[in-house]
């Protein structure tokens, strides 16, 4: 692990009237042990300061872009995983070393408060383990992305003093078993702990006990222990020892992105974001996933695929063929610019002409699955952006005579992207009415694990337990969320037909995608799924059909590198990935 010199975060404890905690930091470095950790404010202090680390870019920050690595996802640039997605990132390269040091901080962090916590006298027993399974906790989402980039790792507890040892951490890299079993007995150890089923309103987004089934759930299933993440699953989806979970998918698929929805029943373990004047605190999906349309003029380095587009089904649960509306689309480049493409006047200021196919394209979108429209600016539509320093509605029309630009009310997408879909989930509407002061802060909650993900993965168990039943009912809930509201499984055409193991993972794979898009999973899921180096390589293409660029994806890249530059700090850590010496 590098031995950089680690400053500590501290975060005022006290959490404002959002639910979102206070920025008042403090680097740890430069208040002693003397004075620090003498009371239960300062160790919620030290406590905040795990939970700030979440943020960083390079911790889970960019969790949304990670889906770019994936079939359903493009960008460019570190933000949006350029180097991965062509195959140019190697063991130097900055976003494999940030990674890296980003979620080794936040363990060390969590190191700290479990390290501290014990001696903290003025502190009662119940509050120590409440402290101490909240540190574990956090501890264990750290190493647990940890391994998902890196595989085996080195393992580093609370017996690590960091002034003392930091010329020392030499460890060699531990198993992936050993891993597991670490990251397990943290889980273990919070479960077991009196965390809280619910917190108090001024504590929203701290750790919860279902927050820890559901990751226990989580690493059960990544170690195909599918018994053992069901059972977890089950506590918090069917609470069976009646604790009142009390979790629900949100009714409103669109507003459970939006502020309105971000601290639903849905939400088991959520990042808490913050915006607004004195407030900038939050994540930035905003910056990256919006265009120059969006508050603070966006890069759009993080975009939707047409694969992607292309998974979302009709109404009536077929699967989607734009042949089906507009024959001849998917062999005829002349097809896709007469269904995409318009001319604006000369002066970029209105439309001369629209695409032919326009009316047609606009009818099929009311026969799609509705999350498609939630998730994605898709074109002829309209999206409510922030130009001259206030509310103006833009329309995504893609025109090759003129740039469209937003002064004239167009959304204008960003670099050589022009002909791209863009995102709607996660992005600011106008200002979020005063919502937003900052494009690198969007003050929507970022979930990292929520109802319907659990859902999918309990099925997902079911269905590899041979109870294909009980899988279908369980990705039918998720089909049928109120404002969602597709056809079930199994409910009558044969194209709703899902029996076999087969067919129902099948069910699984497409569900997870539409669903979760934008959310950081599919990267991981295609690995642990063994179809990554079947389903990643090749061609990527934009709305009409053009080619975005050519992903890259072999064997070596099932594992990010051990950076370079820990392997000369410590050599222990030989050898690298398969494929990376």
């Amino acid at each position: 692990m590098k031995k950089y010199k680690i400053l500590l975060t501290a975060v005022i404890a006290a959490l404002s009237l959002n639910g979102c905690y206070d920025l008042d930091r403090h680097p740890f470095d430069q208040v002693g042990d003397a004075i620090f950790w003498q009371n239960e404010t300062q160790v919620n202090q030290g406590m905040m300061g795990v939970y700030a680390a979440l943020k960083n870019d390079n911790a889970f920050g960019l969790k949304f872009a990670q889906d770019n690595m994936s079939d359903i996802g493009v960008g460019y640039d570190n933000y949006g995983f350029g180097p991965v997605i062509l195959g140019t990132y190697n063991d130097r390269t900055a976003m494999v070393q940030d990674k890296w040091k980003s979620l080794y901080d936040g363990v060390m962090r969590a190191n700290l408060v479990i390290q501290k916590v014990p001696g903290v006298t003025s502190l009662s027993d119940e509050l120590k383990t409440r402290f101490l399974a909240e540190a574990r906790f956090l501890r264990a989402v750290y190493y647990f992305e940890l391994y998902n980039f890196y595989g085996a790792i080195p393992l580093y507890d609370e017996t690590v003093n960091l002034p003392t040892d930091y010329n020392d951490l030499k460890k060699p890299r531990n198993t992936v078993e050993e891993v597991f079993q670490f990251i397990l007995n943290d889980l273990n150890y919070a479960a077991e702990s009196n965390l809280p089923v619910k917190w108090e309103a001024s504590d929203y987004g701290r750790a919860t006990k279902g927050s820890v089934y559901g990751l226990r759930g989580k690493v059960y299933l990544y170690k195909k222990e599918y018994a053992n993440a069901a059972k977890d699953f089950e506590e918090i989806i069917l609470d069976p020892s009646g604790k009142g979970y009390n979790y629900s998918l949100y009714n409103d698929y669109v507003n459970l992105f939006k502020p309105e929805g971000h601290k639903s029943n849905e939400m088991v373990f959520a990042i808490q974001n913050a915006g607004g004047v004195g407030k900038d605190y939050g994540m930035p999906m905003t910056f990256y996933m919006g265009t120059r349309s969006t508050f603070g003029s966006c890069w759009n380095n993080v975009m939707p695929s047409a694969t992607l587009l292309n998974m979302y089904e009709r109404k009536d649960g077929k699967p989607f063929n734009w042949n089906d509306f507009i024959p001849g689309f998917n062999e005829s480049t002349t097809v896709k610019d007469e269904t995409f493409v318009s001319t604006l006047t000369k002066d970029g200021k209105t439309v001369e002409a629209y695409a032919k196919n326009r009316d047609i394209v606009l009818d099929m979108y009311k026969e799609r699955d509705p999350r498609m429209d939630a998730t994605v600016i898709l074109p002829f539509t309209k999206y409510l952006g922030w130009v001259s320093n206030q509310t103006k509605t833009c329309e995504m029309v893609i025109a090759r005579n003129v740039a469209p630009n937003e002064v004239n009310g167009f959304i204008r997408i960003n670099g050589a992207w022009t002909e791209s879909y863009i995102f709607r989930k996660f992005v600011a509407e106008g200002n979020m009415n005063g919502g937003i002061n900052n494009r690198a802060h969007t003050p929507i909650n970022f979930p990292l694990i929520r109802l319907a993900d659990v859902y999918l993965m309990y099925a997902e168990c079911k269905n590899e337990l041979g109870d294909q039943a009980t899988a279908v009912q369980y990705i039918n809930k998720v089909r049928q969320r109120a404002s969602t509201n597709m056809p079930a499984i199994n409910s009558g055409p044969a194209w709703l037909a899902a029996s076999s193991k087969d067919q129902v993972f099948e069910r699984i794979k497409q569900e997870r995608a539409v669903e979760l898009a934008a959310e950081g999973h599919r990267w991981s899921d295609l690995r642990r799924w063994g179809i990554a180096l079947k389903t990643l390589p090749g061609d990527v293409y934009g709305v009409t059909g053009k080619r975005l660029l050519t992903r890259s994806f072999t064997e070596k890249d099932m594992l990010w590198p051990i950076p370079g530059v820990e392997i000369e700090r410590n050599p222990n850590l030989k050898p690298n990935n398969p494929g990376w010496d």
